[in-house]
């Protein structure tokens, strides 16, 4: 397997529908996260092992940026080609994705923390593999029911 490097992310088309969020490349093509995100305040450790992907909304979400973070099968240009970014994080590496999104490595698991007062917009992360999908929004702590 060939060596991934970081990716800058490019502007694509979010749409929120009822049960999830689809998501349009810039190749045209679409994909549908499915949800509704679980709102989870400020910061999401994911369960280990799973591609972990980070979208950051305009404040209407109907634009934002998304990034694949530690994705190890995409090749640069496809990447390139759809305006998804990635990020490469090593053992207990930490990188900002967008002011005030920030992720980091803990052993199999990524974590994505947000300082929603930096963000004009809204943030999705999405967690799965063949198993499961999981999906979430961070949110101040004051509009999660805990």
């Amino acid at each position: 397997m060939s060596a991934r490097s970081n990716v800058a992310p490019s502007t694509i088309t979010v749409d929120l529908v009822d049960g999830g969020i689809v998501v349009q490349y810039l190749d045209g093509r679409e994909v549908f996260y499915h949800g509704p995100p679980e709102p989870v305040a400020e910061s999401i450790k994911t369960p280990p092992g799973k591609d972990v992907h980070v979208l950051v909304t305009d404040p209407d979400g109907v634009e934002g940026v998304m990034t694949y973070v530690n994705d190890r099968d995409t090749h640069d240009d496809i990447l390139e080609g759809t305006g998804v970014g990635r990020v490469m994080l090593s053992d207990d590496d930490e990188e900002v994705l967008f002011p005030g999104v920030t992720v980091t490595t803990e052993a199999y698991s990524i974590r994505v923390d947000a300082d929603l007062s930096l963000v004009d917009g809204r943030v999705f992360v999405f967690a799965e593999d063949e198993m499961s999908e999981h999906a979430y929004e961070l949110v101040a702590d004051s509009e999660t029911d805990s």
